[in-house]
């Protein structure tokens, strides 16, 4: 593989939104970027701890300089009937159209689905209706979006976790979709699953896809055990579209127990370089959505 994997270095990284408060439970993260222009447009998730609100809003925000941020949208779990919101996709349509795909939990249940806003400007997503796309099913619960348009169609990777109790719904493997329009999606199959015995093997989620010309560069999120629920790290997958395989290694983790780093998403700078944006866990506990260019 010419493209050397998107991981962060941690020493040059700075903080790009800070949590809501301090303390465990409570964090700012999940975050997707899209670069238009000169701008970067980043889509993240505030949450507080379980009992007071959980994953309450996802924001939208745009800064010229990829680091200081100004809110510019942001839409409620309230307003989905859900239970809690996690991690965005934001996408542009070849039709200039913005896109804001929102994962909601439905309450009292482990089930998740995805809905999808659309407006003409980033601004315009706080109002926009929304529409479910990827309902999941009695069997399965689906978030976590990652989203990419090739020219020709539309490619998703979903984080999938079976409901057959709620004991084993924390599990998790990245399956993967294809549209002709980025709202009908039709599954195609896994495209990875953890390895037993790894720092993976409880469950995988696909958090960023990189095509190389040659395959995919993919970044993503495990855990060994269900303990480790909210504090996955970051390893690296190769290989096809419907079809990744982690490369081994050890994951890259924060430097503050218990070491969560996950949901790493990335834009292509203008110069060639690469700016990445991921969840770390901080001394206190809390998460912190950090950036940094590779």
């Amino acid at each position: 593989m010419s493209v050397p994997p998107p991981l962060p270095r941690l020493q040059d990284s700075t903080v790009a939104v800070a949590p809501p408060d301090g303390g465990t439970g409570t964090w700012a993260g999940a975050p997707s970027a899209w670069r238009h222009g000169e701008d970067i447009y980043l889509a993240y998730r505030l949450r507080r701890p379980i009992g007071e609100g959980r994953g309450y809003a996802n924001v939208v925000a745009r800064s010229t300089d990829g680091v200081d941020f100004t809110p510019v949208a942001e839409v409620h779990k309230d307003r989905f009937g859900g239970a809690s919101l996690e991690r965005p996709a934001l996408v542009r349509t070849p039709e200039g159209r913005w896109r804001l795909y929102v994962s909601v939990a439905t309450p009292g249940t482990k089930h998740w689905r995805v809905d999808v806003l659309e407006a003409d400007r980033p601004e315009d997503l706080s109002d926009a209706p929304a529409k479910t796309v990827l309902p999941g099913d009695h069997t399965v619960g689906v978030k976590d979006p990652v989203v990419h348009f090739d020219g020709a169609r539309w490619h998703l990777w979903a984080s999938c976790h079976p409901l057959e109790s709620d004991e084993h719904a924390d599990r998790m493997s990245t399956w993967y979709a294809t549209s002709p329009d980025g709202l009908a999606w039709q599954w195609q199959g896994v495209a990875l699953t953890g390895r037993p015995g790894a720092w993976d093997a409880r469950g995988v989620r696909v958090s960023a896809v990189l095509p190389t010309g040659d395959g995919v560069l993919a970044t993503y999120d495990g855990r060994a055990t269900a303990e480790e629920n909210w504090e996955e790290r970051t390893g690296v997958a190769t290989g096809t579209f419907d079809a990744l395989t982690a490369t081994g290694g050890e994951p890259v983790t924060s430097p503050h127990a218990p070491g969560g780093l996950r949901y790493l998403t990335l834009v292509t700078l203008a110069d060639g370089r690469r700016r990445l944006y991921y969840e770390m866990t901080r001394a206190d506990g809390a998460h912190e959505l950090r950036t940094e260019v590779i």
